[in-house]
């Protein structure tokens, strides 16, 4: 009896883990955001994301490919764009630039984001794979589908300047810390970007790139 049990308990948790679908993905993303916040991207590793999750490597593998994908799915889960983009732009280009600077301070302000968030900027701000990762995700999944609703000229760089002035704000609130910027008031930061936002993403003679001549 003894010598039939063990191939079936050796079996049975890839089986279970497997067909637990969704659930064991998100124990496992979640599991990721938690060692990326606390580990940074270099020390963090498939194995103990694995190992965190409570799942075996090759499901981890499975449902998110290499640690670069599954640093990338964090990413994701933290901006939710499928949720927020529409959300943003739904309302046609009058506001855009509050709603979009409401939405990335709020996401900053929320500590259950802000965690795995300063992780990714420091791990990006360090590692050039974890850099190329959020360049990839910031581009493809929020930038580009930014400025496909943008109808101004030099609509993606219009978006790559609205990120670059969000992203710096973050450095230097979040990361550096920088007085007074670190404590001010978050409707008061909202209230003087904003405007500026709104020039990038809306007003078609807001200047170009100076690539057509």
């Amino acid at each position: 009896m003894t010598s039939g049990a063990a191939p079936r308990r050796r079996g049975r948790p890839a089986r279970r883990e497997a067909a637990s679908g969704p659930g064991a993905r998100e124990r496992i993303l979640q599991a990721a955001r938690t060692e990326f916040a606390e580990r940074g991207y270099d020390k963090t590793s498939v194995r103990g994301i694995a190992k965190a999750a409570g799942v075996d490597p090759a499901l981890v593998h499975h449902y998110f490919g290499t640690k670069d994908e599954v640093f990338a799915a964090a990413v994701e889960v933290s901006f939710e764009p499928a949720f927020v983009i529409p959300a943003v732009l739904e309302e046609g280009v009058e506001g855009i630039g509050e709603r979009l600077a409401r939405f990335f301070i709020g996401v900053w302000e929320n500590p259950a984001t802000r965690a795995p968030l300063l992780a990714i900027i420091r791990s990006a701000m360090t590692h050039e794979a974890a850099a190329k990762v959020l360049r990839g995700f910031v581009l493809r999944r929020l930038l580009e589908r930014v400025a496909g609703e943008l109808d101004v000229p030099d609509p993606k760089f219009r978006a790559e300047m609205a990120a670059s002035h969000m992203i710096g704000i973050v450095v230097m609130r979040y990361v550096i810390q920088v007085e007074p910027l670190a404590s001010a008031d978050p409707e008061d930061i909202i209230a003087l970007v904003a405007p500026t936002l709104q020039r990038y993403l809306a007003e078609k003679d807001g200047g170009g790139t100076g690539q057509d001549g």
